[in-house]
């Protein structure tokens, strides 16, 4: 990579979105040049190191054959420009980082399928969205995800109410909550992709979440 990457950052096109400045702030710390992308903040892929699919509003079902839900909220232009997005690092082998509905949809992408709604699938873990890290993922030891967090147990937040079934193709599942649902995947081999269905950029105070942004503008 470059002396200082230039990471995409897609997200909400709304004026004030607080994942797209923690995010500038993680990147901007670890040395990286972020890049904001979203359906009125243009950007072209020149000289792009790596790509971040960061999180938001839930994906249109018709993106996995699934028909909507009654009280879904879906963006279809911003599902558009981030498929181009995953399909750009995918073919070009650039770094690839997917944030909640960011995983998802690169699983999507990939063939996979999700789960527009594990309310009331939910057992051992509570409905309640919330940024602190009072929830448990437990990482398959050896995955890169353990390798790159050093922890085989992370305290995470949550703000998701649907999730990823089934993995994409070329994904491997390599992290779960209390309800085994599944909460991180990663790409086999030498695929440089990073799933995971919490907020790291919310937890820029600690370290295990930091270092999955340095894996990224490292690669």
């Amino acid at each position: 990579m470059a002396e200082r990457p230039r990471v995409v950052v897609t997200g909400t096109a709304r004026r004030w979105s607080p994942s797209w400045w923690c995010t500038w702030l993680i990147l901007k710390c670890l040395g990286a040049r972020p890049l904001r992308s979203s359906v009125r903040h243009r950007c072209e892929p020149d000289n792009i190191d790596a790509v971040i699919i960061g999180g938001g509003d839930d994906i249109s079902p018709s993106q996995y054959n699934q028909p909507p839900e009654r009280d879904g909220e879906y963006d279809p232009d911003r599902d558009e420009l981030e498929i181009a997005w995953i399909r750009w690092a995918l073919e070009n082998k650039k770094p690839l980082l997917g944030i909640c509905r960011g995983s998802q949809l690169i699983n999507v992408v990939l063939g996979g399928e999700l789960d527009q709604n594990i309310r009331e699938l939910r057992q051992l873990t509570y409905n309640r969205p919330g940024l602190l890290p009072t929830k448990q993922v437990f990482i398959e030891p050896k995955s890169k995800l353990a390798k790159i967090c050093r922890k085989r147990k992370l305290r995470v937040n949550s703000l998701h109410s649907q999730i990823v079934k089934k993995a994409g193709v070329g994904m491997l599942a390599v992290g779960w909550d209390l309800d085994g649902f599944l909460q991180a995947s990663e790409g086999q081999d030498e695929q440089t992709i990073i799933g995971v269905q919490w907020h790291p950029e919310y937890l820029f105070y600690v370290p295990s979440q930091v270092r999955i942004f340095r894996w990224l503008i490292k690669q």
